[in-house]
């Protein structure tokens, strides 16, 4: 069998709606050696049948056990892989037609740098476009990018990645025990090993819907907190390693406080009392887990009342 130049790694479980575009939009790229690999956890008879239908030869399907884990099941496809690069595509989103061309071609004027992202954009269910959902504005970040990506203020979206299949071999993958965040995990082991190229085109659709595998902000803090605990154990330097311990921190405190607003206040101090034994440095953070001690001992209608005076102060009253 012939080597194709990119192997396109899909995980798919059950979003049948949308699968058929994610697929039609590789279908549809200008660049054509390629070669998609599917990897179906344990979905319904419907998405198992529409899959089976496929014939095109560069298209296969990993019929995989049900795991619900996004790492393990992108590592499956990995394994099967025979490209040159890898692309990554998630089975709600989209590429535009050109992508694989133009990313390809940045790549190659660069040889050094084994890995790009580019830019993306957001759409709806239905796959109009969005407003720009990110919390900062989005910023090209290229050459080496570990700071910027433990500040997440590179922004890369896990469809906008192609990568040496070697260089991705070479940091062993997606991390099977990060639950959440397994795409930064990747990216920042990525980014010690090789310097990175950046498109500023957005040459993929990020759709927004309900299903979002990321809706549970508890299981995403609990991944950030791991990230940058495990992190702080192999960036290069000590000031990163600092920037690691206090990002842990401010994950831990916001995971505290999800926690507590389930009424879950055992998890809570269990968090905050981890976190003293690595956020001890930092000033703030004594601050931020003095509120949430506080909030424990303070009746929720206080609190509510509070939030409603401070949103309607005196002066709006009258």
């Amino acid at each position: 069998m012939l080597t194709p130049g990119v192997s396109v790694i899909l995980p798919t479980f059950n979003r049948l709606t949308y699968l058929r575009e994610a697929i039609d939009s590789v279908l549809a790229q200008t660049y054509t050696d390629w070669e998609l690999i599917i990897a179906d956890d344990g979905s319904a008879d419907d998405t198992r049948a529409f899959l089976r239908s496929i014939r095109d030869s560069r298209i296969r399907t990993l019929w995989l056990e049900h795991c619900g884990n996004p790492a393990a099941v992108r590592n499956k496809a990995l394994a099967e892989a025979r490209g040159f690069y890898l692309a990554f595509l998630d089975s709600d989103d989209l590429w535009i037609p050109r992508k694989l061309e133009i990313q390809l071609n940045l790549m190659r004027s660069r040889s050094d740098r084994r890995w790009s992202y580019t830019k993306d954009r957001p759409i709806d269910e239905a796959g109009s476009p969005l407003p720009d959902a990110h919390i900062q504005p989005w910023l090209p970040y290229d050459g080496f990018i570990v700071e910027p990506l433990l500040k997440i203020d590179a922004i890369i979206a896990t469809p906008t990645v192609v990568a040496e299949r070697s260089l991705v071999n070479e940091v062993g993958g997606f991390d099977e025990g990060q639950h959440y965040g397994e795409d930064y995990d990747l990216w920042l082991r990525l980014a010690m090993r090789s310097e990175v190229s950046v498109s500023c085109e957005p040459l993929a659709c990020i759709r927004a819907h309900l299903d979002n595998y990321s809706q549970d902000r508890v299981a995403a803090y609990q991944g950030w907190v791991r990230l940058y605990e495990k992190m702080a154990e192999i960036v290069p330097e000590s000031r990163l390693r600092s920037l690691c311990w206090r990002r842990r921190g401010e994950s831990a405190l916001v995971l505290a406080r999800l926690y507590q607003n389930q009424g879950n206040h055992l998890a809570a101090a269990r968090t905050l009392l981890d976190g003293c034994t690595y956020s001890w440095p930092y000033l703030g953070w004594w601050g931020g887990a003095l509120k949430v001690v506080a909030r424990s001992f303070i009746p929720s209608w206080v609190r509510s009342t509070y939030r409603l005076l401070k949103r309607y102060p005196s002066t709006k009253r009258r």
